[in-house]
């Protein structure tokens, strides 16, 4: 009956347990566009698009490094990346719960600009700059054909404009558009070097179109998912495989050592393979860790017989 339980146990309660209260993280670095160095004491702010007021405001350290907690990240949030002489970056995300989210943002030059003296000839703004900027305005409201149109445009300005490639990529992966996803993805990792976020892309957008093999080699190249190990544990439960979900639950509680879940369940998997103590230590974990989950009355009930 536990095997069958598992898969529906994990879609109700996954969610609450990858962080206290629906937390989420999230972590990046913010360089200058153009000389890729780190730009220290950069700002990020959030403001939540609906629902309840939360708005939150962080700086970069002194690598251009940061990281920080989102209390609530079943929310949408509009975040803006920005410093003084650059332009500011601006996109509408919703954060992922269960593993840290990863954001590594380019500000371009130009943002801020002391009033010319009268009669000093007035800089002309970059072409590039100004589509790109169209085009995430665009793209935060949802017009995905208008702002692919200007990002395009910013791109065909600028031949290394990494920034614009980032944005190409998510917006054809958005609009399943998958070669062109793939080749803006490829661009910016030919620019750039490896980029986390396009290799999800990557292996999204290879998944779609069937190419398996391809999907599996970036999807190695990107941060251990707590839930997508679970999920596979699970079903190899429900299939009487407990010798290879055991790995797997060890490595989903690797990568997120508070899913109550994963340990409940390696618990249980210990319990019908007789090894007492294993099984004790993870179910004491899962108590601990979760003291008033939905299986924490099986939980205790077994610590009775496993001593």
């Amino acid at each position: 009956m536990r095997r069958t339980l598992a898969l529906t146990l994990f879609a109700l309660i996954a969610a609450a347990n990858a962080f206290a209260l629906g937390e989420a993280r999230i972590q990046g670095k913010v360089v200058d566009a153009q000389t890729k160095k780190p730009i220290p004491n950069a700002t990020i702010k959030l403001e939540a698009t609906s629902g309840h007021t939360v708005k939150q405001e962080y700086k970069t350290d002194k690598n251009g490094e940061y990281r920080f907690l989102v209390l609530d990240g079943t929310l949408t949030y509009n975040f803006t990346w920005s410093a003084d002489g650059y332009q500011p970056v601006m996109e509408k995300m919703k954060l992922h719960l269960g593993d840290i989210n990863t954001k590594n943002v380019e500000l371009i030059p130009g943002a801020v600009a002391a009033a010319p003296a009268a009669g000093a000839a007035v800089a002309k703004s970059d072409p590039a700059v100004d589509a790109y900027n169209e085009g995430a305005a665009l793209a935060n409201d949802g017009k995905n054909d208008e702002a692919i149109a200007k990002m395009e445009e910013a791109a065909s300005k600028k031949a290394d404009f990494t920034a614009a490639y980032q944005a190409l990529a998510h917006l054809y992966l958005r609009t399943k558009n998958y070669p062109k996803a793939i080749e803006s993805a490829n661009k910016v990792i030919g620019i750039a070097g490896d980029d986390e976020e396009m290799f999800a892309v990557l292996a999204d957008a290879y998944t779609a179109t069937k190419q398996n093999d391809k999907a599996a080699e970036y999807r190695k190249k990107l941060p251990a998912d707590a839930n997508a190990l679970f999920n596979e544990a699970a079903r190899l439960i429900n299939e009487g495989k407990d010798n290879q979900a055991e790995p797997l639950l060890k490595q989903a509680i690797t990568a997120n050592d508070k899913m109550g879940v994963a340990y409940y369940e390696l618990g249980m998997l210990y319990v019908r393979a007789q090894k007492n103590a294993e099984a004790k230590a993870n179910l004491q974990k899962y108590l601990e860790v979760d003291p008033n989950g939905k299986d924490a009355a099986t939980a205790k009930e077994m610590l009775k017989y496993v001593k």
